[in-house]
């Protein structure tokens, strides 16, 4: 598969180079359910969880074609690893555009240098597909200066260790963010393991009781929370997952056929057989569709063009998609080999399902998609909602 333009940028290549040094860890890292301490930092030494942050406040300030890249490269090794840079970049995302200048400038370079690992904390138990059912009380605690926030949050990647907390929820009927640091009193965590996919991305449940944040803590006016706040991290999390897919697609491609030229069988090469022939040729093609749709989501992310929102939705969707099928031939060609526990080719098997749910389900892309269609060529349908009032966090 060719790279699009901007992989021979100094941060592309030392995400390929990290990523190529890491490889041989990630079975493990699966086996275990974690990414190891020295993992985050080694991610931080690199610059990738501060990929996407604005220089001044110590990220890298990629292009969205180079972040892409990045988490191309990851997900072809890991799914846990491109998450978590997809996750520190979700809340950064979020405060660069919605938090005010104090908010910035306290959380943004802890975040970029991996002082602080963070978490976005929307879903639920009856709020996956629909955020805007959250029911998270963010109450005033009486003295004018600070909140509480009370609730139970579900599936948080990265919740098990993230320090620093986007919370999603309700204050007076309204949505709204706040952020909350982990260490406080009242935050609990349940650690999740043994799930399809995404092993090592270290997800728990987490609790908020009666925690108690400052009131400058809240991101953005009340009634914003979800609309705003939540829909620039989900649209980034769309964003990092679609390429992340990509990623994984390519690596699937490339095991499998490599496999396939070595194998032999019946005296005769795996590759001779047309079935594996066609089904490599399929493979390959979705592939390259899907890298062409999020090379597109690029750049219409670049030029703040109208309609970018939904060209990374078709580029989630379509990603997602040619992961699993990608993965599916690629177990399907390596036969036992694939099965096999440290097999890359099983365990993106398995996480690109889990990618065909998180940050908007392909059937919920398919409703928006459908009724951008409708807008566009038939002028009829309802208007969409706001994408972030129905996706999965």
């Amino acid at each position: 598969m060719n790279r699009a333009p901007g992989t021979g940028s100094p941060a592309v290549a030392e995400a390929a180079r990290f990523a190529s040094e890491v490889r041989g860890r990630a079975a493990a890292w699966d086996r275990e359910g974690g990414l190891p301490a020295g993992v985050l930092k080694e991610a931080a030494a690199a610059g990738l969880l501060g990929a996407g942050i604005p220089e001044r406040f110590g990220g890298q300030g990629v292009t969205p074609a180079e972040l892409g890249e990045i988490c191309a490269h990851l997900g072809g090794v890991c799914s846990a690893l491109r998450g978590l840079v997809t996750v520190q970049g979700m809340v950064a995302a979020a405060l660069h555009r919605w938090g005010t200048g104090e908010q910035r400038a306290r959380w943004l370079p802890a975040l970029a240098g991996g002082e602080l690992t963070a978490g976005f904390a929307a879903t639920e138990e009856a709020a996956g597909s629909a955020l805007s059912a959250v029911r998270t009380r963010i109450e005033d605690a009486g003295d004018g200066e600070h909140v509480t926030v009370t609730g139970h949050k579900k599936w948080i990647t990265f919740g098990q260790v993230a320090q620093v907390l986007l919370v999603l929820g309700q204050d007076k009927g309204k949505p709204a963010a706040v952020v909350v640091e982990a260490d406080r009193e009242g935050v609990s965590r349940e650690p999740v393991g043994g799930q399809l996919g995404m092993r090592a991305a270290q997800i728990a449940h987490i609790g908020l009781d009666a925690v108690r944040v400052p009131r400058t803590n809240l991101v953005a006016p009340s009634g914003l929370g979800l609309s705003h706040v939540a829909g620039t991290a989900l649209d980034h999390g769309r964003f990092t997952v679609a390429w992340g897919c990509v990623g994984m697609a390519e690596a699937c491609v490339e095991d499998a056929t490599a496999h396939a030229a070595a194998r032999t069988q019946g005296g005769e090469a795996l590759a001779g057989h047309q079935s594996v022939r066609a089904l490599l040729a399929k493979a390959a093609v979705e592939t390259a569709g899907a890298r062409e749709l999020a090379r597109r989501a690029a750049e219409f992310r670049s030029g703040g063009a109208p309609g970018s929102v939904t060209e990374t939705i078709v580029a989630k969707y379509a990603a997602a998609a040619a992961a699993a099928s990608a993965s599916s031939t690629a177990v399907q060609v390596l036969g036992s080999a694939g099965c096999e526990p440290d097999s890359r080719a099983g365990r993106h098997f398995r996480d690109a399902k889990v990618m065909e749910i998180i940050e908007g389900a392909q059937q919920v892309a398919e409703l928006h998609i459908a009724e951008q269609l409708m807008r566009r060529h038939a002028g009829r349908g309802p208007a969409p909602a706001s994408p972030a009032a129905e996706v999965r966090a």
